[in-house]
């Protein structure tokens, strides 16, 4: 994949019918705290009131076609030095090497614009292989297990904790 094709910017409305395509896609899903969404309707109401007014939610986009997110979520008050990441790629591009760049692109770029971060930090589910891979490329720390510590999809799950410090090397 020509990493020159891959960009990351805020999501706009006119991604509807783009985000369409992967978030109603159960695989992409599948470790995501929401659920598939089945409607344009709904998916314009998700990226008008959830997307677009997140703290720093990014479209991952291959010729500026919507094909995934990274989010990144800062804690608030004392706790803003840390924040949550999560992401989503539709199934067509995976092992593609696009979600790596996209999380190293990000990486690159949050903690300036989140001045206050010091620490991002990523939960994986033990069985999610694929999103273990990617952020160890990125260079990201596996720190543990937690057992029984992640509520998704009607059960709790053994996760993996994983960290990036604001000092750490994008790899």
């Amino acid at each position: 994949m020509d990493p020159s094709r891959i960009s990351l910017r805020p999501f706009k409305l006119s991604d509807v019918d783009d985000f369409l395509k992967w978030a109603s896609d159960d695989k992409v899903t599948r470790y995501l705290r929401w659920n598939s969404i089945t409607s344009r309707e709904e998916a314009l109401t998700y990226i008008e009131k959830v997307a677009i007014p997140h703290p720093w939610r990014r479209s991952i986009c291959l010729d500026d076609h919507s094909i995934g997110y990274v989010s990144i979520f800062p804690e608030a008050g004392e706790d803003r030095c840390r924040a949550h990441v999560g992401y989503a790629l539709a199934t067509d591009y995976w092992g593609q090497g696009i979600v790596t760049a996209a999380l190293k692109m990000a990486v690159s770029r949050v903690f300036q614009d989140l001045p206050d971060l010091v620490r991002l930090e990523a939960l994986v589910e033990v069985e999610n292989k694929g999103s273990q891979r990617v952020l160890e490329k990125v260079g990201f720390s596996k720190e543990g297990l937690l057992r029984k510590y992640g509520y998704c999809k009607g059960e709790i799950r053994d996760m993996f904790a994983y960290s990036f410090l604001s000092t750490d090397k994008v790899l």
